[in-house]
């Protein structure tokens, strides 16, 4: 009767969080990539960010494929001081990508190797923050902005893109598929997981540590239900990450114990 409930309650937020046209069929989406667009070009040779993309692939916090294969992170301090012109074209080129597709501001983050995308309020920025993780690109959030990573080392066709794309997907999504009730339902239940158990992210220069699944199938369900109990989550395969952050979990119990739930769940809802 426990894990009866603890799965209704899965399903509920999931439910909230998740646009309307995934809330009934999560459970049966499958992460089936779709072929990358390519790159278009204005008159004056800059690239036309906001002509590429006439629609996207499911979200990965749905169970659709994440954008990368494996995590894309910020430049290093050593990186970026070797090549710092290149690492401003980088970021303006991002932070340009950003708000053509978006029309969100965007700029150089005040942390080295990210930009800074202001959002239209918290929710939104904390909604970012867990669909894209899941994508498999580094982020960060704070009040109304999340940051996004940039490199010297970023080529347009790739890492850039990637970003640009990443953020455009995610923000389609919350802005033209989710209408204003699901937003304010979305800000009620992160305030309440806020307040029975803050978020855990991974740490600066410590990240993730990896827990092997069985299959995809299972990496992406528990992926998920760690997601809406407040531990940040993606995947890589089979193999699933779950955060390190040794200030807000120093001996990692609650990661541990979020990770015994929803291994729990799993095979209570394959058992159902």
């Amino acid at each position: 009767m426990d894990d009866r409930r603890a799965l209704e309650e899965l399903d509920f937020r999931l439910r909230v969080i998740l646009p309307e046209e995934y809330q009934e069929t999560y459970e049966q989406l499958r992460p089936a990539p779709m072929k990358s667009a390519g790159l278009k070009y204005a008159d004056d040779g800059s690239v036309a960010w906001d002509k590429i993309w006439g629609s996207f692939c499911d979200l990965a916090i749905a169970g659709g494929p994440p954008h990368k294969g494996a995590l894309l992170g910020p430049g290093t301090t050593d990186e970026i001081a070797a090549a710092p012109a290149r690492h401003r074209e980088v970021v303006d080129e991002i932070c340009r990508g950003v708000t053509m597709t978006t029309e969100l501001p965007a700029d150089a983050s005040p942390v080295s190797g990210w930009i800074r995308v202001q959002c239209y309020s918290e929710t939104m920025a904390s909604w970012l923050l867990r669909a894209i993780v899941v994508e498999n690109v580094a982020v960060q959030a704070g009040g109304r902005a999340v940051d996004l990573p940039a490199a010297p080392g970023f080529r347009l066709e790739k890492e850039i893109k990637n970003v640009i794309t990443v953020v455009a997907k995610t923000c389609h999504y919350w802005m033209g598929h989710m209408p204003r009730e699901q937003k304010e339902s979305i800000a009620i239940l992160f305030d309440s997981l806020a307040k029975s158990s803050p978020l855990v992210v991974p740490a600066a220069g410590i990240g993730w540590r990896g827990v092997a699944c069985a299959s995809i199938d299972d990496a992406v369900w528990m992926m998920r239900a760690l997601v809406v109990h407040n531990v940040l989550a993606r995947r890589e395969g089979t193999t699933l990450f779950v955060p390190v952050n040794v200030q807000q979990d120093p001996d990692g119990t609650r990661v541990s114990a979020a990770l015994d739930l929803v291994r729990r769940l799993r095979a209570a809802s394959l058992a159902a």
